[in-house]
């Protein structure tokens, strides 16, 4: 099964909603590796990588986020960005 990483970028309603911490528990459920941080700009950032299939479904629910979230875009682009361990929640950047 061919594995994929993904670069994340979160606009919208998505921070102070537990937007970070519901992207983590999907993600190590779906037993991927990455990584997810608040942006100061108020997006969220994440790098996930995985399975296709996982990274798909992954990225489908990022597309709404928890009850408390509003998405309103997802940029999505392919990354050669090493990526090990479990998923993990970052501090700020950017």
């Amino acid at each position: 099964m061919s594995e994929r990483t993904v670069h994340v970028l979160v606009s919208g309603r998505v921070q102070g909603v537990w937007y970070r911490g519901s992207t983590e528990e999907r993600a190590r459920a779906l037993g991927l590796r990455g990584w997810v941080r608040n942006l100061r700009d108020g997006r969220v950032e994440a790098v996930i990588r995985g399975p296709a299939e996982a990274v798909d479904s992954m990225l489908e629910w990022m597309r709404q986020g928890p009850p408390a979230a509003r998405v309103e875009d997802l940029q999505i682009s392919e990354t050669d960005e090493a990526v090990g361990g479990d998923f993990e929640v970052r501090g700020t950047g950017g």
